[in-house]
């Protein structure tokens, strides 16, 4: 133990601090302080920085860390998100028997909850724009709701542990995953420690309670198991992942390469995947979503659920890139806001991306793959008109796979958005988003080309 201490105690200097700043960030920390949230939040990126530098070869050092690091979260209530207020109030509904996809909280005017905390207080909390409009999660994110709800001790906090060990246990099933997948293609395994031992996905998964995390898990494990050619069950994961968060979507397109066009190649670590099983793959991904959205279906529900799922690209707007300029040339030509229009064409546009990259890139192997995924999910994000935060924990996952790092820088910089929060009220600061952006796609675009330039090279492989 002496010799443990000797030996690493600048690390255990560096954990114990870590403790302390993400204690003051889970209990003493309101969203409209930014000075002290970014403050605190740089210094703990600077703190797992470290960390992997100094322990990259420690593996149980690292992972104990950053479990230690979660459970520092383990009661507070989240305070740079209310989103966690709409889950419980979900899963309240699951458990009297009503449907939570055919009604808004405003319009509900009583459930005959046991639970102590009222109506009006879920939806106080939740804020007007949640309340006011149908929930959008899909049905096994509201088992997850409905299991905390039930377990958490009929209290709100108790209801929040609950979710928060979820997601715990989520990120510890995306480490022992993610260490594997990355043996298995000859990458370093520390690089996992960029995801798990990150301190944005710390505090928006863990300490906020977005399911990113659960989802991820999923779709992490679904990857691993196509790389081991076991497809049938890569496929009822990747389903399960979508019937937590619909994003994996974007990714079905990009398997055509995969199974289809370059089986045969030289390279490829995927022999004997074909068409048909190509169509397999999609068929028993669409029945496991299909089979966890039946409890709910109806005419009704898929209105309402459509309705909701519109509203993020033809109404919300938070910390997007090209979208924001696309806005501002739309002032300039039409004198109004023109997202109604561009929410509905920018949507095409990434279909027409994830095509070029589903038919015209050579994924003939996993770790291909997980670069083209990356590609077409950070140019959906580019394109959004709404860009919260803990979307990126998905590019940052994926990028852990492959030579990219912009995932890495944008992890850290989209936490200029919070800006926003002002004692004031609501108001983005059009700057700090300038200089997330430009930096984000100016590595991306700095990194696409050095990689072109890299595929030229006769000794690359």
């Amino acid at each position: 133990m002496q010799d443990f201490l000797k030996n690493h105690k600048f690390s255990i200097l560096l954990v114990l601090t870590g403790i302390a700043f993400y204690w003051s960030f889970a209990y003493d920390l309101t969203r409209a302080d930014f000075i002290r949230l970014i403050s605190l939040y740089t210094g703990l990126f600077f703190i797992s920085f470290k960390l992997i530098q100094l322990e990259k070869n420690n593996f149980w050092l690292l992972a104990g860390t950053a479990v230690l690091f979660r459970l520092v979260f383990i009661a507070a209530t989240p305070n740079l998100s209310q989103d966690f207020y709409r889950f419980i109030w979900d899963g309240i509904l699951i458990l009297e028997g009503i449907n939570p996809y055919l009604s808004v909280p405003n319009d509900l005017k009583e459930i005959s909850t046991s639970l102590e905390f009222t109506q009006q207080k879920l939806i106080q909390g939740m804020g007007s724009l949640s309340a006011g409009n149908f929930t959008s999660y899909p049905p096994i994110n509201q088992l997850l709701f409905a299991i905390s709800a039930f377990l958490g001790g009929k209290s709100i906090v108790g209801s929040v542990i609950v979710m928060r060990c979820f997601l715990i246990l989520a990120d510890l099933g995306t480490l022992y995953f993610g260490r594997k997948l990355l043996l298995k293609l000859k990458l370093p395994t520390h690089q996992i420690f960029w995801f798990i031992l990150n301190p944005f996905i710390i505090i928006e998964l863990t300490g906020n309670l977005h399911f990113e995390g659960v989802m991820l898990f999923f779709l992490l494990w679904s990857i691993y198991l196509l790389h081991q050619k076991k497809w049938v069950w890569s496929a009822i994961l990747i389903g399960i992942s979508v019937s937590i968060k619909l994003l994996p979507l974007l990714v079905l397109p990009l398997l055509w390469n995969y199974f289809v066009k370059n089986r045969k190649t030289e390279n490829s670590d995927i022999p004997g995947l074909n068409f048909k099983k190509l169509l397999g793959y999609y068929f028993i991904v669409g029945v496991t979503v299909l089979a966890s959205f039946l409890p709910f279906l109806s005419s009704e529900f898929i209105s309402n659920f459509s309705a909701s799922i519109a509203l993020w690209f033809q109404k919300f707007e938070f910390n997007a890139s090209i979208y924001y300029t696309i806005r501002w040339i739309g002032f300039q030509l039409k004198g109004y806001n023109i997202i109604a229009t561009a929410g509905k064409i920018l949507p095409l546009v990434v279909i027409l991306i994830l095509t070029g990259l589903a038919f015209f890139r050579k994924n003939n192997s996993t770790q291909k793959l997980i670069g083209i995924m990356l590609l077409g999910v950070s140019a959906y994000f580019f394109l959004a008109t709404t860009v919260h935060p803990w979307y990126i924990s998905t590019p940052l996952l994926l990028s852990i796979f492959t030579r990219f790092r912009f995932a890495l820088v944008w992890s850290f910089l989209v936490m200029l958005s919070y800006s926003a929060y002002t004692k004031n009220g609501f108001q983005e600061n059009y700057w700090l988003i300038a200089v997330e952006y430009i930096l984000v796609i100016g590595i991306f675009l700095l990194e696409i080309f050095k990689s072109k330039l890299l595929l030229r090279l006769p000794y690359y492989k």
